[in-house]
């Protein structure tokens, strides 16, 4: 008889079932094989908040196969994921699949290779029901929250709509921050640049002093002030007042945990979450190189602790010794405290399964997505056992009457291990200086600004952010981030997070009734507990309890208060001007809009704030079809034009945003932007479905010097070519 090894995926599978001999038959259970019933509340809260568990249609089929094979199996190896999502999977098939106690063993590993599964395999353990706890709390607590909560938006604001106990937070941070970009007034503000030269080397100092006082960043407020100053040093004579120089050490980067992989991996190539997630998920579970049997190439890639095993570091160490020389690598190896509270220390951080399989070896076997994040990962990973970098700075402090300009110069004097993983650390250099030498003046240039709004949130900062206070953990952030888009909460524009006006209503209908249930510390104190509940210092049920009967009575009371109108209707001194009734302020799925109150029987719309500035600047733009006047409408996907004399005429057609760059496939065209069904902004030839061109990133309308193809917009300020075969990579000046 075989022994069955149960896996959640079937890449997964297959990689092991290389590494096992032929008394072992794995498959796997393609995900969750149990879970609560899509079109009920599922969960009993009279009874301890009992959760009713059922199989999915689409699941019965493969754990009717699994319950064959278990059947007939010497031992049944639980192998799913190595954390609690994993070890309810584990629990969910034991339960499902009627699996006894004496033949069922539990196993986990945190790299898919082969010795990592034999040693598994001879180290069984049972179930850990706190782990399972701990999952099926935040089960069944985002079961609670979402199917009570959701109605109630359906029937106060408008239907589709949808709350989450973390997702709602993730709106909240987005729009709190547009709120605080709209209050924002930008400060006018000067600085003063000198420019030196000295044997043909030019450089720059700041105006930093007046009268022995430090000149604060907003200190020069206007032009005038600037122009005083300009004039205070007419002929002034330029002298060395002091040298400092200092060394400075950088240490390197800590391996990668979930969250800073996904940050990284947005900055570095514009990577969405999701898509970070899931390449780096096929790495793990195992890639065929050659003639060799396919095995998982990084570790476990949902983690937030920042610890290597020790084996792992002695092969990083030897790597570093054979690629970059003895003298980059540090007496001692190098331990990173884990900043995240509630991190398992006993996991490991995320890192390639072989060190010394470095990315130029193994280029031909993967995407060139999955190259650049296995190489980004095997970089950071070698990078944190390499010695630091040391820097030379030096700071010439330059007197001219009662002013003090400061010129700074850094030299790499080690560069450490930005040999491996270089980071931001430019050079400047100075010429050299020696004290109450004078110098010669260039020119002096008044340079204004303007002070800025803080950032919206990309990618990369919200993720920053739900890690800092807690909200989420690693395997959540990348669903949070596609719910909010999905529900038309947030859309992104230019890779940013812009609230939508159904987000903005739904999170101040939430912020005014529900304080607690988008509360970020609160969040954040819910997540500790379930920590808590995974350590076995608390119970489950308590925990549920504690959050969900004050949320069910306060939601009991405002289903009575708050009535449907109050938050979707504004009344206008507006008429109808189709039958003269009244207007109103309505809200829809795809935000606010005036409406004649006289409907169902008048049902004459206009469209509402950007979009009647947007329609005053189209006018006089007529309908192809019946000749009337085309207006601009809101829906799912943004404005478009529609003929006017709806309902008679539907005619409709898209605003093109153009980029101004023509189609380098069909010539013809012109490259515009355009919104995926998903919400997703591409740039696309105008000419489809003649011409099927298309980018996800905006064209810069310049040509990639190597190859010829359109460069793109990229992250960190780079322009990018096109074509991924090339790899051309630009820093934008």
């Amino acid at each position: 008889m075989k022994n069955l090894v149960i896996v959640e995926s079937p890449t997964k599978a297959n990689t092991i079932s290389r590494f096992l001999g032929s008394q072992y038959k794995v498959e796997s259970s393609y995900g969750h094989i149990r879970d609560l019933p899509q079109k009920k509340l599922g969960v009993n809260t009279r009874k301890n908040f009992e959760p009713e568990y059922v199989i999915p249609t689409k699941a019965k089929k493969i754990v009717k196969k699994l319950k064959d094979l278990a059947k007939g199996a010497n031992k049944v190896y639980l192998a799913t994921d190595e954390d609690r999502e994993g070890e309810a999977i584990a629990w969910h098939l034991k339960k499902a699949l009627k699996l006894a106690e004496k033949n069922t063993e539990r196993i986990a590993f945190h790299e898919i290779t082969k010795v990592a599964i034999l040693s598994a395999i001879k180290k069984p353990r049972e179930i850990n029901l706190s782990l399972v706890d701990a999952q099926q709390a935040r089960r069944i607590l985002d079961r609670l929250v979402g199917y009570k909560l959701s109605p109630f938006l359906w029937r106060k604001v408008t239907s589709g709509l949808s709350a989450g106990r973390v997702q709602s937070v993730a709106v909240r941070l987005i729009c709190e921050r547009e709120k605080e970009i709209q209050k924002f007034k930008p400060q006018e503000y000067w600085t003063i640049i000198a420019s030196f030269l000295k044997r043909k080397l030019e450089f720059k100092a700041m105006l930093i002093q007046k009268d022995n006082k430090a000149i604060a960043r907003l200190g020069i407020q206007n032009k005038k002030e600037a122009n005083k100053i300009l004039q205070d040093l007419k002929n002034a004579t330029y002298k060395v007042a002091s040298i400092a120089k200092k060394e400075i050490r950088r240490k390197p980067f800590a391996p990668f945990t979930t969250s800073t992989l996904q940050q990284a991996a947005v900055q570095h190539f514009g990577f969405p979450v999701r898509l970070t997630m899931r390449l780096a998920q096929t790495l793990y579970e195992g890639i065929k190189i050659g003639e060799k049997e396919a095995t998982g190439l990084i570790t476990y890639m949902r983690t937030d602790s920042t610890n290597l095993a020790t084996q792992a570091i002695k092969e990083i160490r030897q790597v570093i010794r054979k690629k970059l020389g003895a003298s980059y690598l540090p007496e001692k190896p190098c331990f990173y405290k884990t900043k995240t509270k509630s991190a398992q220390e006993a996991h490991e951080a995320i890192r390639p399964t072989f060190p010394s399989l470095a990315p130029e070896k193994i280029k031909s076997y993967l995407d060139p997505r999955q190259y650049k994040l296995y190489e980004l990962i095997w970089k950071r990973t070698i990078a944190c056992q390499t010695k630091e970098a040391i820097i030379d700075a030096t700071a010439a402090d330059i007197q001219a009457k009662k002013y003090l300009f400061r010129a700074n110069g850094t030299v790499i004097k080690f560069d450490g291990f930005l040999k491996i993983y270089p980071a931001s650390a430019t050079e400047s250099y100075l010429p050299r200086l020696k004290k109450n030498e004078i110098l010669k003046l260039v020119q002096l240039t008044p340079e204004q600004h303007f002070t800025e709004p803080p950032a919206r949130y990309n990618e990369a900062s919200l993720v920053r952010v739900l890690e800092k206070y807690g909200i989420g953990r690693p395997s959540t952030y990348a669903p949070i981030i596609s719910t909010i888009q999905d529900r038309g909460y947030v859309r992104k524009i230019e890779k940013k997070f812009h609230p939508q006006q159904i987000g903005i209503v739904v999170n101040d209908l939430l912020v005014k009734h529900f304080p607690k249930i988008v509360d970020i510390h609160f969040t954040a104190k819910i997540e500790n507990e379930l920590d808590e509940i995974a350590n076995q210092k608390k119970e489950w049920v308590p925990v549920v309890r504690e959050v969900y009967d004050p949320f069910i009575k306060n939601l009991k009371t405002k289903e009575m208060e708050i009535s449907k109108k109050e938050i979707t209707e504004q009344k206008t001194n507006k008429k109808c001007a189709k039958c003269g009734k009244e207007m109103v302020i309505k809200l829809g799925r795809f935000g606010k809009f005036l409406a004649c109150t006289g409907y169902p029987e008048c049902r004459y719309t206009e469209p509402l704030g950007e979009e009647k500035i947007l329609a005053k600047e189209l006018s006089g733009e007529k309908c192809e079809k019946c000749g009337k006047e085309m207006v601009v409408r809101q829906g799912r996907f943004g404005p478009f034009l529609a003929c006017s004399g709806y309902p008679e005429c539907k005619n409709i057609k898209s605003i093109e945003k153009k980029t101004g760059v023509s189609c380098p496939q069909c010539t013809q065209g012109e490259i515009v932007e355009k919104r995926s069904k998903r919400g997703r902004t591409f740039y696309a030839c105008n000419q489809y479905p003649k011409c099927k061109f298309a980018l996800w990133s905006k064209p810069t309308g310049k040509k990639c010097e190597r190859c010829d193809s359109l460069m793109v917009y990229g992250a960190g300020g780079t322009e990018v070519c096109s074509n991924k075969e090339c790899g051309n990579t630009q820093k934008v000046v």
